[in-house]
């Protein structure tokens, strides 16, 4: 395992992870946490940090998993890896809490998809950061007779 590039990548999928994150939940998923406030916590805010120090600890599991497989196949490989990662959190997260808390039926398929989609992307910037970096061509010397 390469440290430095292992850290690299795993900070690189924690940023791209938070922009997802906020992409997905702050955007797209807004009006409908905003008609559902009868089922959140009304203290959520405050307790924002907790999601962003899990991220940050899962987004260096998810990478060193990723590395202890790594094959160096590019960019195919961190996509394979994300969806199996994706289907392997978001069907018990999004199907599990639609189990046990009051929400519509589509807001849990849409964290299923939205956060298999999200996994997959991140498995590309895990492979995308952690390849080897490119050895420089060798020098050829002019033959001598």
């Amino acid at each position: 395992m390469n440290v430095k590039r292992f850290i690299a990548a795993s900070l690189a999928v924690y940023v791209v992870s938070l922009a997802l994150g906020y992409l997905v939940h702050g955007v797209f998923l807004r009006a409908t946490y905003d008609s559902l406030k009868n089922v959140w916590r009304p203290d959520m805010p405050s307790k924002m940090w907790i999601e962003w120090l899990d991220g940050f600890i899962v987004s260096f599991l998810f990478t060193y998993i990723f590395i202890k497989g790594y094959q160096g196949r590019g960019i195919m490989e961190g996509l394979r890896f994300g969806l199996i990662i994706g289907l392997f959190v978001s069907i018990p997260m999004a199907y599990g809490t639609y189990m046990i808390i009051p929400i519509p039926y589509y807001l849990a398929l849409e964290w299923f998809f939205y956060g298999t989609a999200q996994a997959i992307l991140l498995g590309a910037v895990a492979a995308a950061v952690y390849k080897p970096l490119a050895s420089p061509a060798p020098i050829k010397r002019p033959a001598t007779a």
